[in-house]
């Protein structure tokens, strides 16, 4: 049995304490009013020096004041009727823009908080799909782990929980994360008007109350299978988990592709891409993954797990290795598509990120997430040596989490790259959650997955 250490609870706490401060600080420092939005672009500007789209947007601020000023002076001196009209049009069209700054300002500790909890869902929600294709095929080699990926899925709950409230708060207009729930947009855009039978706030709720709830039942009666047969005399509750996960995976895949549809692609509404589930599910499959080897090698160090062995971690290090070159084909095949056809409603997307403001993250985002497991886990003696496999665990977290964050915040924050440290603070609250979460679920039941038909098989497997 593993037992939940006090020290490993105090520090799960410690890291949830800093990110909620993190998230405190974001809101609290975020404008209330057009005002005190108007106040931090002026103060970013003289302070710093921002990037030119800031800078434009400052003087675009004060050309629309001294054009008011302007017209209020003509107005006094004159009492033209053309006058009045532009004065009003030049007010409406500088409101319209205050207003836009305002909101990208209160987006961005919205976006730090959903890129964090969506990112630590999406490992859980990884980490159950891996073991369902575990179930489903009846793997050998695995039961050792079962124990662990039950864990590690306890977090879907409270996880889960935290983004639908996200999600919530996005339909009842707390945050601006999603465009298309703007009704003022979407008067103004024949494209989202299109897409309104689908893209609406109640049919958006239902599917994400339908997913996660489809995934958390799933991963419930499983592990209520799996511990049953650990007393069970008989095979009747192996077959009916394996029967279970097999239907799960229809289910999954449908849902995922949904999932990453509503809950990344359409902050940008206006673009799309029939990859672009394969490319989340990659992404969330090898994080997944790589926490599974994580968690293994923690256990493993505390005198725990002793019937898994080096080749047991050499094939969860080979699935981070070939998942994280799969991801790199997806990722190429979305981006090169793009590029070729050079049409500029698709390349839109790829211009802020590989080109723009953005392009130091996302291409550090690639050389993390392709060229580090490509060079460092190319051997099959990385592969065994816990030391790298730790570092190269550490290393995709990051570099996908550095990918989810460039997913959402170009949407959110065009013009000006938020502060990334502040934004992997409030994600260092989740990393807490997912420890604590993962930490009393494995003491809550034996390691070992005993009356497994195939342990036996797991206890010796060897490559």
């Amino acid at each position: 049995m593993y037992t939940f250490s006090n020290r490993l609870k105090i520090a799960s706490f410690i890291l949830m304490a800093v990110g909620a401060i993190g998230i405190a600080i974001g809101f609290m420092s975020a404008p209330s009013n057009v005002a005190e939005a108007k106040a931090i672009v002026a103060a970013q500007t003289d302070g710093h020096g921002d990037a030119h789209a800031t800078e434009d947007h400052a003087i675009s601020n004060e050309a629309a004041e001294i054009h008011d000023e302007d017209h209020a002076s003509m107005t006094d001196h004159a009492v033209s009727s053309d006058s009045h009209a532009s004065e009003a049009h030049s007010e409406d069209h500088s409101a319209a823009h205050d207003e836009h700054v305002l909101h990208q300002l209160q987006n961005k500790p919205w976006a730090a908080l959903y890129v964090a909890a969506f990112f630590f869902f999406m490992i859980a929600l990884g980490v159950l799909a891996f073991y369902a294709i575990q179930r489903a095929a009846q793997a050998g080699w695995s039961p050792l782990l079962f124990r662990v990926m039950e864990g590690i899925t306890a977090y879907l709950v409270p996880g889960g929980i935290i983004v639908f409230l996200i999600l919530v708060a996005s339909v009842a207009h707390m945050n601006h994360l999603f465009v298309w729930m703007d009704p003022e947009v979407v008067a103004h855009d024949k494209l989202i008007q299109g897409k309104i039978g689908y893209l609406n706030g109640p049919f958006f709720l239902a599917r994400a109350a339908f997913f996660l709830s489809g995934w958390i039942a799933y991963r419930w009666y499983s592990r209520k299978l799996s511990l049953a047969q650990d007393a069970a005399e008989d095979n009747t509750n192996f077959v009916k988990n394996f029967r279970l996960s097999a239907a799960f995976l229809v289910f999954y895949l449908v849902t995922e592709s949904m999932m990453s549809w509503d809950w990344i692609m359409s902050i940008d509404p206006h673009w799309f891409s029939t990859l672009f589930g394969w490319y989340i599910f990659a992404s969330m499959f090898v994080s997944g993954i790589t926490v599974i080897a994580l968690v293994t090698i923690y256990l493993k160090s505390k005198g725990l797990l002793e019937q898994v062995n080096d080749s047991h971690i050499h094939d969860l290090a080979k699935f981070m290795f070939g998942i994280s070159v799969f991801w790199t084909y997806l990722w190429f095949s979305q981006f090169m598509l793009i590029w070729y056809a050079n049409i500029p409603e698709e390349t839109v997307y790829f211009q802020p990120r590989a080109h723009g403001i953005y392009k130091g993250i996302f291409w550090l985002m690639f050389i993390i997430n392709f060229i580090a497991p490509l060079l460092i886990l190319m051997t099959r003696s990385a592969k065994r040596n816990y030391g790298t496999i730790t570092f190269m665990a550490l290393l995709i977290i990051f570099g996908h989490w550095l990918d989810f964050y460039q997913m959402v915040f170009p949407a959110v924050s065009p013009n000006k790259v938020p502060n990334i440290i502040y934004d992997l603070g409030v994600a260092v609250g989740f990393v807490g959650l997912i420890m604590y979460m993962t930490g009393r679920a494995l003491a809550k039941a034996p390691l070992l997955a005993r009356n497994h038909p195939f342990v036996k098989e797991s206890l010796i497997h060897h490559t």
